[in-house]
């Protein structure tokens, strides 16, 4: 019997043919015209990257200017990714998004060779006992961030190319559970467990969305729990940061330190904050504050004023993608938006549950505000792809 989740999402798909076509409103772009900017999602995401410019400066200024002599240096390289994040931006916005479809598999193996590169060519980089970047010139990039895009892009494509079989265990769940054994086993190796949790409930969600049988969903996760349990516990870094992050104060110099000190930030920044450059605990206490705990860099300068307004701006991007998912114009087009949104989203709740104490240590950047050039412009060339789904599909609302 097909389940509820299959009914709902394929009715409306019905619907929607049935419907009357629209023209535009003025301005509105088609497919490969001109682009109708969403101006919620444009602002909000161009608010987060000015402010990302600030915070790396002030978050990494003192680290600059000890381990390079020149306190700009983060902040130069981040502008510089940035006006290339804005230019994937418009590229992506600009063209059709129906030519995502071709590349569905070209990017998924394109993006499973560079993971495996990571670990077996002479340009893998190896830091803080994990070997996530290739070195590519003065930059070094990091894969998991362009197979995110691609797996977001393979299972829209996949799934909604096998839409009216998706009850179907050997046609709707298995091969793209394959798929992501493959991200998953190359992630592992890194290692980088935080990707492979964010990999794991990217795709349950795009499956649940896209209708495939609840029950192979919920077997999935039975039997995903005890195995994710085995990776913890038999894997002694990890299982000190899982009793760490219990009773983070117990272990104030070892795994507890970095929670400690992002903890002690908010509170330092209380309501108003300290002041922009005025935050102590990014001065060699705070680990990567300019990277994994810039959101605490963020709590103790700008307080919980400017706490609430960065979850405003991100909420508002959470808002415009699922909208123009909502109203996309056909089913590869809303899985693939529905992806890329839950994909930011996913990064922003644990990159902040980490700040906060909320969640294990995971070495996860928070989009468009940590420093990185590899996150920045793979994640402002998703949101073009956003535009370009709701320029082409009218979306509003």
């Amino acid at each position: 019997m097909k389940n509820n989740v299959a009914r709902k999402k394929r009715a409306p798909a019905r619907r929607r043919a049935a419907a009357p076509v629209v023209a535009p409103a003025a301005g509105a772009g088609t497919a490969g015209g001109p682009l109708r900017y969403d101006p919620g999602l444009l602002l909000a995401v161009l608010f987060l990257t000015g402010c990302g410019i600030v915070m790396v400066y002030s978050a990494s200024s003192a680290l600059a200017l000890g381990k390079f002599g020149n306190d700009a240096y983060f902040l130069k390289r981040q502008v510089i990714f940035s006006l290339l994040g804005i230019g994937a931006l418009v590229i992506c916005g600009h063209l059709p998004y129906r030519l995502l479809r071709p590349l569905a598999y070209p990017l998924l193996l394109a993006s499973l060779v560079l993971l495996a590169a990571v670990r077996i060519s002479s340009l893998g980089v190896t830091a803080g006992g994990s070997s996530r970047w290739l070195r590519i010139g003065p930059f070094n990039f990091q894969p998991v961030e362009l197979a995110r895009l691609a797996l977001v892009i393979y299972m829209a494509y996949s799934l909604s190319k096998k839409e009216e079989r998706l009850d179907d265990f050997a046609v709707g769940f298995l091969p793209h559970v394959i798929v992501l054994a493959m991200f998953t086993g190359l992630l592992l190796l890194q290692p980088d467990f935080g990707s492979v949790m964010i990999f794991c409930a990217l795709a349950w969600i795009m499956m649940f969305v896209a209708g495939v049988r609840l029950k192979h969903l919920l077997g999935c996760l039975l039997a995903m729990a005890p195995l994710a349990a085995a990776l913890i516990v038999f894997e002694p870094y990890r299982l000190k940061r899982m009793v760490s992050f219990l009773d983070p104060w117990r272990y104030p110099t070892q795994e507890g330190y970095q929670v400690i000190h992002s903890l002690l930030a908010f509170g330092t920044g209380g309501l108003w904050g300290t002041g922009i450059g005025q935050g102590y605990q990014k001065l060699f206490y705070l680990p990567e504050p300019h990277t994994d705990f810039i959101f605490s860099v963020v709590g103790e300068e700008f307080g919980l004023l400017g706490v609430i307004v960065v979850l405003l701006a991100y909420g508002v991007v959470l808002w415009r993608g699922f909208a123009i998912g909502r109203r996309a114009g056909d089913s590869f087009a809303s899985l693939a938006a529905v992806g890329i949104t839950a994909a930011i989203g996913l990064q922003v709740a644990v990159n902040m549950g980490v700040a906060l104490g909320m969640l294990p240590t995971k070495g996860l950047t928070l989009p468009f505000l940590s420093y990185g050039g590899s996150s920045l412009i793979v994640n402002m060339a998703a949101v073009g792809i956003l535009m370009s789904i709701g320029a082409s599909s009218g979306a509003r609302g």
